[in-house]
């Protein structure tokens, strides 16, 4: 593994990039006080700008780290930051980086997530050398499995009664993509 830690990303319409302190307020505003973002999460809808401004300080201490993976999602036209996406966890041992990612309602349906989705899974297999990506979601949040579908990952199957988020204990659907199918659905080497 080669890692590289969190590295600016642009794609046609979004800039992925670290968070700063100055983030807070976007950040709070724009999807961590919103408990439909959060439904299907682990964490807890933030009380107040405190909560967040401690969970981003914990985060950019992290950013030392090259194993450490957490991307804000901005819009490159307006600069409005309305996201996240980020490594979850990490199995070196066969070079598996499990994504998760969150955003704003308002910015739902937009085709947004896949596109941050697709740029972060061609960053770890390009950059980092991870071989599979995989993502997992509440099988009562179907649209988060669009998402991955839309990113080209593959429905692995689903755990009964096997993970846990803020609805309780849940089925747990799987999807993954390897290098090599994102190899000859992407050519990404010429973009």
């Amino acid at each position: 593994m080669n890692h590289a830690g969190t590295k600016i990303i642009e794609t046609e319409r979004l800039i992925l990039r670290r968070f700063v302190m100055e983030d807070a307020e976007a950040v709070y505003k724009n999807w961590a006080s919103e408990d439909e973002v959060t439904k299907f999460l682990t964490w807890p809808t933030h009380a107040n700008v405190e909560v967040t401004k401690k969970v981003l300080e914990n985060w950019i201490s992290k950013y030392a780290n090259p194993d450490f993976y957490n991307w804000g999602i901005e819009i490159r036209k307006t600069g409005d930051l309305i996201g996240n996406i980020s490594v979850v966890s990490i199995k070196e041992n066969v070079k598996e980086a499990m994504i998760g990612y969150c955003m704003g309602t308002k910015w739902w349906g937009k085709g947004i997530m896949p596109e941050a989705g697709k740029a972060v899974v061609r960053y770890l297999f390009e950059e980092t050398g991870f071989h599979r990506i995989a993502a997992n979601h509440d099988k009562n949040n179907p649209k988060s499995g669009r998402v991955m579908q839309k990113i080209g990952m593959t429905y692995e199957g689903t755990l009964r009664r096997a993970g846990f988020c803020n609805q309780g204990i849940i089925d747990d659907v799987w999807y993954s993509i390897l290098k090599e199918e994102f190899d000859k659905q992407y050519d990404y080497r010429s973009n």
